[in-house]
């Protein structure tokens, strides 16, 4: 198979390149890009199955729904000894309260106790498809027994029943994924002071009340078009006002970082932190001074980092993919999720971005060569995969130029995509001449404050507030975190990154993505 030649020959390098957005996107799958917004409703369409339909509420696996231990006096055995009534108890208005309220911190803490359900890949899929539906029948009797399931075999479009289905399940496991990253933000140590941080565990906590805020199940007859037309519009302010926490949880890091450099950590100072009367942070935990501590190996801090990022791609791909299947269908799309995707449309697009970005710093770009399989397709998320590639393309570029100079002949990067009808996973290989890492700085590449962009560059991107995970019009080198995210992304879903350098010449980028999808999310505690 002849190799496909791309960079200076490209003639789409300055076209309009893309941007992500916190609205799922069609890149890389077979079948073309769409767009689509995030609460078009199909009112008629729901309206005429949900009103036919009576609820018996579930919690048991993803995206089922089981029946609940709840009792209706009115079936109750005749022969049974009479219950003395009990006294409600007055509802509690959370959100009224402050988020550093005895009853919110109680209300966390009794969700953070509860397990985190994972999801694979394949579940997402098969939910969307409606395939697990049949779960929702009432084994136990009454419930759905009574509805036609026949009618929901159109996979193209995601039904009122998949649609409710889902948002249950999301109903009760968003709070108790969203308790367990407050408490971590609360306890993590040195970070949990910095502003930024602080700032994210406000957000966080208004979007835990904010979902609570919705009635755990749907109603039993009429009133569900309504119920999840509601949670919806709740997720989607959730999706966005989540759009920037990368970049919030980055500049805390940042601040933390300027903090050390100082050589204190006390509270009221210009350096992050904030509060009066906090304590400065013991001899134990940090030794003052501007050389007491490496950053970048402080493996707490970064522990921490890695769970809640992992944790965030999880949040995001649940709410992305229920806000998604509520839009009208896209070909070979379930959700954010293409069943054909292309990793050779998904470089392709990679490299025109990093050589738009490349271009605008250097003023030219090294040219990108790709093999091996460029007809293969399989299930994955294209915007996963795209993060990924344009990640490892600009830092490849990056090193290319400044390695050979400016205006040099430079040898071109090379992109192989490995597949085989036997193979565990699809395999991408980046491979550049860019000079390649020492190997003293090996570890620390997977730092997410680690970098060797300019300071005066890190110092504008903390301030920087683009509302999206990432986009083309931050700097070639910014804040550090490309890699350690990349990688988390390619763990998400079983996958992995991993890098090898020869210092003087170049460096060799490995993902590997599981072809099954059967790899359930690596939710951290």
């Amino acid at each position: 198979m002849m190799p496909l030649h791309c960079g200076r020959s490209l003639s789409r390098r300055f076209s309009r390149p893309f941007r992500s957005s916190t609205t799922p996107s069609a890149i890389g799958c077979d079948g073309g890009r769409a767009s689509v917004s995030l609460l078009a409703n199909n009112a008629s369409s729901r309206r005429q199955l949900l009103s036919s339909i009576t609820v018996v509420p579930y919690t048991l696996s993803p995206f089922q729904i089981g029946p609940t231990s709840r009792k209706l006096s009115s079936t109750s055995s005749s022969t049974s000894s009479p219950t003395p009534p009990k006294t409600a108890a007055a509802a509690v208005d959370y959100t009224s309260l402050p988020h550093s309220s005895p009853e919110i911190q109680a209300l966390i803490d009794r969700h953070a106790r509860k397990p985190q359900t994972s999801a694979s890949l394949q579940t997402l899929m098969k939910t969307g498809r409606g395939e697990f539906l049949h779960k929702m029948n009432d084994t136990h009797g009454g419930g759905y027994a009574s509805v036609d399931l026949s009618a929901e075999d159109d996979e193209s479009e995601a039904t009122p029943l998949v649609l409710l289905q889902v948002a249950s399940f999301l109903r009760r496991e968003l709070p108790i994924r969203l308790a367990h990253r407050i408490q971590d933000l609360s306890r993590v140590p040195l970070l949990q002071d910095m502003r930024s941080v602080q700032q994210v565990k406000e957000l966080y906590t208004m979007s835990f009340i904010e979902v609570l805020s919705v009635d755990k199940h749907p109603p039993t007859s009429e009133g569900q078009e309504e119920w999840e037309q509601k949670f919806a519009k709740i997720l989607e302010n959730v999706y966005e006002r989540h759009s920037s926490v990368l970049v919030q949880m980055a500049r805390g890091a940042f601040e933390l970082r300027a903090a050390i450099r100082q050589g204190a950590l006390l509270s009221g100072d210009d350096d992050g932190c904030e509060g009066e009367g906090q304590k400065t942070i013991s001899d134990q935990e940090i030794k003052v001074g501007r050389d007491a501590v490496e950053f970048e190996l402080m493996e707490s801090t970064h522990a921490f980092l890695d769970r809640f990022y992992i944790s965030r791609i999880g949040i995001r791909v649940l709410i992305g993919q229920y806000l998604s299947l509520r839009q009208p269908p896209v070909e070979n799309y379930v959700g954010i999720i293409c069943s054909k995707t292309s990793p050779y449309e998904i470089v392709k697009r990679a490299i025109d971005d990093a050589a738009f970005m490349c271009t605008r710093k250097y003023g030219d770009a090294p040219e990108v060569i790709i093999v091996g399989r460029l007809d293969m397709t399989f299930p994955y998320v294209p915007t996963h995969l795209h993060y990924i590639m344009l990640e490892l393309l600009k830092n490849s570029m990056r090193a290319t130029v400044e390695y050979h100079g400016i205006d040099a002949d430079y040898p071109p990067i090379k992109v192989v995509i490995a597949d085989g009808s036997d193979n565990e996973d699809v395999i991408i290989k980046v491979s550049d001449e860019g000079g390649g890492i020492p190997r003293s700085n090996m570890k620390r590449i997977w730092s997410y404050l680690f970098t060797t962009a300019d300071p005066e560059i890190q110092e504008g991107m903390v301030a920087f507030n683009e509302n999206v995970d990432f986009s083309i019009d931050s700097p070639l080198a910014g804040l550090g975190y490309g890699l350690p995210i990349s990688r988390s992304y390619a763990r998400y879903f079983g996958g992995d990154l991993s890098i090898m350098s020869m210092e003087g010449f170049g460096t060799d980028c490995f993902v590997y993505l599981t072809r099954l999808g059967t790899t359930k999310e690596p939710l951290p505690i």
